[in-house]
């Protein structure tokens, strides 16, 4: 992995998430709207190899917290999930767009459960209708995470990661 450009990257997705741009496509009051690190998270740990997806994740994480309230819980829940999907890469074929969906919206609902419950232990506070927000972002993010992939596809040979090949011979 090119580190210096996935760093870019991940500054414009962190921008995005922590700015108020994907506010103008926002839903309901709740404000519910997609997380493009979740999806940049779980492209990297199919499309990676082990360490770099690892590394990628925490960093990832690190980046989830700078844009939200607190920091340390999802450096926690996006490096340990990241982790679990990056060994589970060679088991799992993400080629078709129902199993991108699929895929983010599981570790969205896991990371987004998990950092909900971190952040209570870290700060004691609870929001009122956090599981609504946290289930409708996972949605969010999974109806438009397929289109988000396949512009990191396109892009990630710039990155230097190498495109997954499917089928008998790809382990060779």
């Amino acid at each position: 992995m090119r580190w210096v450009r996935f760093s870019i990257l991940l500054l414009v997705c962190t921008l995005l998430n922590a700015g108020n741009l994907l506010n103008s496509i926002s839903l309901s009051s709740f404000n519910i709207r997609p997380d493009l690190l979740l999806v940049l998270l779980v492209f990297l740990s199919i499309n990676c190899e082990t360490t770099d997806a690892v590394i990628a994740s925490f960093i990832i994480g690190f980046a989830a917290d700078i844009s939200g309230t607190a920091i340390g819980p999802y450096t926690i829940s996006f490096g340990l999930i990241g982790s679990v999907i990056s060994q589970m890469h060679k088991v799992v074929i993400m080629k078709r767009m129902v199993h991108q969906a699929a895929a983010i919206f599981v570790t969205g609902i896991i990371t987004g459960v998990l950092g909900r419950f971190l952040t209570f232990f870290k700060t004691g506070e609870t929001a009122s209708n956090v599981y609504v927000v946290v289930f409708g972002s996972c949605l969010y993010s999974a109806l438009v995470g397929p289109v988000i992939w396949g512009g990191l596809s396109a892009i990630s040979g710039w990155l230097g990661v190498r495109k997954q090949r499917y089928g008998r011979l790809a382990g060779r």
